[in-house]
């Protein structure tokens, strides 16, 4: 009996031992992935104006693009080489963790959930954003509370889907969803009235507007905003040093906003005596080496994509997008950077 137990305690120790790599086997290196291929790997909304589209040129443009843009500056020097994947909702999250992509920048929502349950972090909030709707301006619609009824157009998956539902059951409102996971096909829908009202994050919905050109005035955001939307880039757990770089780019962008260090005018902060303007630009503290980076990682950045007011500027403010919460903290928004010290 003795040595039965303790086989079976072995037996139990092996099993546990067994078990144990595929618990704590060491997260891949992106950092080094990125290098020696020369290129960081970056996923985006395939057609979201403000956000990512690319031009006619080809060339994708937007604030999530000039993320992954600006990443790229700050780990290989040169914000060109960066390669742009376009994903949909129901692939993003399988494409970042099977290491398809390094980096997810794509008005992603972050919740508990997916960090929670999917072996993902959030690097940070780039978008302080809102689920709202769409209707068409000649329904007479004013308000979300006269949905009553209304069929809406929605993604699946979606945190938009689950808020909705429970924004109409709370408000005891009857709808019908007409669920369509293509973005540009839940448009075209939306457009052809298949639905009577389209439901996404209000800046997407201020997005789909302004790519309508001169028909834009068909359209009307209705003024109720009814969640949390707080969007920002998305990296794999467990490579710590990856999500530090995603995490301090963002923040690199919102301290340069805060010193008056623009794309323009960097240059003329080289000789400057201000302790705080010396960090950034890498002329003391060796900021850029504890990331794993050079010293001049922060100037890179700006001079790649500007800061975070000139992201802003360059793509949000076109679509008609208000800054609102997005303003720094020393104006009553929501953007405020930890000390680069």
């Amino acid at each position: 009996m003795r040595l039965a137990a303790v086989g079976a305690v072995l037996g139990a120790a092996m099993l546990g031992l067994a078990a144990a790599p595929a618990l704590a086997q060491p997260a891949a290196d992106t950092v080094a992935a990125i290098r020696s291929r020369g290129q960081l790997v970056c996923s985006t909304s395939p057609s979201t104006v403000g956000f990512s589209l690319p031009d006619s040129q080809g060339v994708w443009r937007g604030l999530d693009v000039d993320y992954c843009r600006a990443v790229a500056a700050a780990i290989l020097g040169d914000p060109s080489r960066v390669r742009i994947v376009p994903s949909s909702t129901q692939q993003r999250f399988t494409m970042l963790q099977s290491g398809e992509i390094d980096m997810l920048s794509r008005t992603t929502t972050w919740t508990l959930a997916r960090e929670a349950s999917l072996g993902l972090a959030f690097a940070g909030i780039n978008v302080y954003d809102g689920q709202g709707f769409m209707v068409h301006r000649d329904s007479g619609v004013t308000s979300a509370r006269q949905l009553e009824g209304a069929t809406v157009c929605v993604q699946p998956g979606t945190t938009t889907e689950l808020n909705m539902a429970d924004y109409f059951r709370a408000n005891r409102i009857r709808f019908t969803p007409v669920v369509i996971e293509n973005i540009e096909e839940i448009r075209t829908a939306f457009i052809n009235r298949r639905c009577d009202a389209y439901t996404t994050d209000a800046s997407s919905l201020a997005s789909f507007a302004a790519s309508q050109g001169p028909n834009a005035n068909r359209y009307l955001l209705l003024p109720e905003i009814i969640s949390k939307e707080p969007l920002g880039p998305v990296v794999r757990k467990g490579d710590w040093r990856f999500f530090d770089i995603v995490r301090w780019v963002h923040f690199a962008m919102v301290t340069a906003e805060e010193l008056g260090i623009t794309q323009a005018n960097i240059e003329s902060f080289a000789t400057s005596t201000n302790p705080d303007v010396q960090r950034f630009m890498g002329r003391s503290g060796d900021l850029g080496r504890m990331l794993g980076l050079e010293n001049d990682w922060a100037v890179r950045v700006v001079r790649a994509v500007g800061n975070y007011g000139e992201v802003w500027e360059r793509n949000m403010t076109p679509i008609g997008f208000t800054r609102g919460p997005n303003r720094l903290w020393t104006q009553g928004g929501l953007q405020y950077a930890p000390p680069m010290r």
